[in-house]
């Protein structure tokens, strides 16, 4: 308990936080961002295999 006041009440316990989420963030948005291009690309394959 005592170890989650010091994170929450410090000022480099809440850079710490505000860094980890930060960072959790950026990886949701690459995770989601490589997906959606993976699939437009694969997409657009297919399109061009078609005509």
């Amino acid at each position: 308990m005592r170890l989650l006041s010091e994170l929450f009440s410090s000022d480099s316990g809440r850079a710490s936080i505000a860094g980890i989420i930060f960072m959790l963030g950026m990886g949701v948005f690459f995770i989601r961002f490589f997906l959606r291009k993976m699939e437009e690309e694969t997409l657009a394959e297919q399109k061009k295999t078609k005509k």
